[in-house]
């Protein structure tokens, strides 16, 4: 008996992802799913009243600059990586672990301000919503300066070039998505606020 086999062509490819890259996307929609189930509490408590109005330090909208700027930072490092050139490479990673850095910081002050108001981690819920989102936030957002960090000594290695931009990438998307984050939230807090 014989069997007949046809040849397919152009027969498409599964489509295929770093397995280290798939797991950092599966992180981030976890986060997402938290700060979406969190925004949506903060909604549904505020509509219940006993609700604590003040005004939202400003420093806030310097970090909302900070991580802008850090964004940039990191996007010509990126470019520069691509291109293999080094010296650009490793200035952007610098500055960008940098201001992240700068970040947190004030993210503490941020903290020193609310206190400054009389606004507290335990007491009313629009304060304790606050400290979760900043905190949490503050939480990923150390995760990803040490993401920074790393990928900031693997360009001094020089393991960091156009052949090798998996980690490179990686830190991108995560640093990228940390700063859409917090812009997410910062809009959300002004407008619900």
């Amino acid at each position: 008996m014989e069997e007949k086999f046809a040849y397919v062509e152009g027969a498409e490819q599964p489509i295929s992802m770093h397995p280290k890259k798939f797991a950092l996307w599966l992180f981030i929609v976890s986060v997402v799913m938290i700060f979406a189930s969190l925004t949506s509490a903060y909604i549904v408590r505020q509509a219940e009243g006993n609700w604590l109005e003040f005004e939202l330090p400003s420093i806030f909208w310097y970090t909302s600059i900070i991580i802008v700027l850090s964004s940039v930072t990191l996007h010509v490092a990126y470019q520069a990586a691509k291109k293999d050139d080094f010296q650009k490479l490793k200035g952007g990673m610098f500055l960008t672990v940098l201001l992240g850095l700068v970040f947190l910081v004030c993210q503490w002050y941020s903290w020193v301000a609310l206190v400054d108001r009389d606004v507290y981690f335990v007491g009313n819920p629009a304060g304790s919503f606050l400290y979760v989102f900043t905190g949490l936030h503050a939480i990923h957002l150390i995760s990803g300066v040490i993401f920074l960090i790393i990928v900031l000594i693997s360009s001094f290695r020089y393991k960091v070039h156009s052949k090798n931009m998996n980690a490179m990438e990686m830190c991108v998307t995560y640093w990228h998505f940390l700063g859409g984050l917090w812009l997410y939230l910062f809009m959300f807090l002004l407008l619900n606020h």
